[in-house]
């Protein structure tokens, strides 16, 4: 069991559609070393994700977790055996193909007739898919009363659709409802904003995909461990081809300045420790002048750890991968957050109070495991196929 001589323990999901499964997995490993999160955060399917945690006994939290990866994955074709791994790629894409056509009954359906035929104005015209089977889905798995009066404090990530600006949905200052969540992940065009008490809200990863600013904005919390979770891999190599080209745009642009923002806080951290050490040095009669005591309230001598786990594993889906909800994808993705966790928490002790000083720690376990470039692993492939019997 991992110790906990933190103030706060924080758990971060990015949005990332049917790239939460990993964010599933990492979860159930942190079950499995006794983290339990007193705080999580999140954006689109992280905010799903967020919900099914706080709105859950601990007991029932991966459960639940499985239940609605379970509900959201698609048997489009029967799993395929070694030798025919081959064709796993034309078979992801139907997945996603499926999703697109079809929907997910738990998830969206297909608005019909198709939005072009609606009348301007409509929610209907908004839209390719409607996500009111999320708002029953999220009624039969999540708890609103425990969210609400609960332990664990919920934060969603969503965006005010007319004032172009980031808003949270937090259970400190809101009363969390089905609909706060279908907010959160109402990313256009394919899912209809959600109106809440008059305003009308997107998908939180229309801003920013990570919610790490937010909850670097609050205070007073002297440490911290915040466990970021990221759908996204913002290193990759060059792409080869239009559909490489796409997903690794998809991918820039959904991890969302993340490194920036762990930057700046780093840097803040920092100048706060430095402001706090030179208001120490200065005589009794200019620490009460007032610009000395603005600079003392935002020096917080916070102490926190940022341990950033990043999916890495190589992708065969393309642009598709975020909507690719195949039950093996989805198999595979919660295995890969759960192996990040088991293989790298073994240093996560060590990571206590008091280890960065005065400041933000950023700790990248999933950048020390193996991993292996995609052309390596093409070739890697293609070998392996050379090899068989013919």
């Amino acid at each position: 069991m991992v110790r906990s001589g933190f103030d706060h323990e924080i758990l971060l999901l990015q949005g990332g559609g049917a790239l939460g499964a990993y964010q599933a997995g990492v979860y159930e490993g942190l079950v499995e070393v006794g983290i339990a999160p007193t705080w999580v955060v999140g954006i689109s399917i992280g905010a799903i994700n967020s919900a099914l945690i706080a709105g859950n006994p601990p007991e029932r939290r991966v459960e639940r977790l499985r239940e609605f990866w379970r509900r959201m994955s698609l048997d489009v074709t029967p799993p395929l055996p070694v030798w025919l791994d081959m064709l796993r790629p034309a078979a992801n894409y139907m997945a996603a193909m499926s999703a697109m056509a079809f929907g997910i009954p738990d998830f969206f359906t297909p608005r019909f007739p198709p939005p072009w035929f609606a009348d301007d104005g409509a929610e209907a015209a908004l839209s390719m898919y409607d996500t009111a089977p999320l708002g029953r889905t999220l009624e039969e798995l999540v708890d609103f009363d425990l969210i609400n009066n609960g332990p664990v404090r919920l934060s969603l990530g969503a965006v005010n659709l007319r004032k172009g600006s980031s808003v949270y949905f937090d259970t400190d200052t809101t009363v969390i409802q089905p609909d706060h969540v279908r907010a959160s992940g109402a990313l256009p065009p394919g899912f209809p904003p959600v109106t809440i008490e008059g305003e009308h809200y997107w998908d939180g990863g229309v801003v920013t995909n990570t919610p790490i600013t937010y909850v670097a904005d609050q205070r007073p919390m002297r440490t911290a461990r915040i466990i970021q979770v990221d759908n996204f891999n913002a290193q990759g190599e060059l792409p080869r081809n239009l559909a490489e080209v796409s997903e690794r745009a998809k991918d820039i642009q959904y991890a969302s300045r993340t490194r920036f923002n762990i930057d700046r806080l780093q840097e803040f951290g920092e100048l706060a420790a430095t402001t706090r050490r030179l208001l120490d040095k200065l005589p009794p009669e200019l620490k009460s002048d007032p610009d000395a005591q603005k600079l003392a309230r935002v020096c917080d001598e916070r102490s926190w750890m940022i341990i950033r786990l990043i999916n890495r594993r190589a992708s065969r889906f393309g642009a598709v991968k975020d909507y690719e909800f195949s039950r093996t994808t989805i198999e595979e993705a919660w295995a890969a957050g759960l192996e990040d966790v088991r293989r790298s928490v073994a240093g996560w002790d060590d990571l206590q109070p008091g280890k960065a000083g005065r400041g933000v720690l950023l700790y990248r376990p999933t950048e020390a495991l193996p991993s292996v470039p995609l052309a390596e692993a093409r070739a890697a492939k293609q070998a392996a196929i050379a090899s068989r019997p013919h």
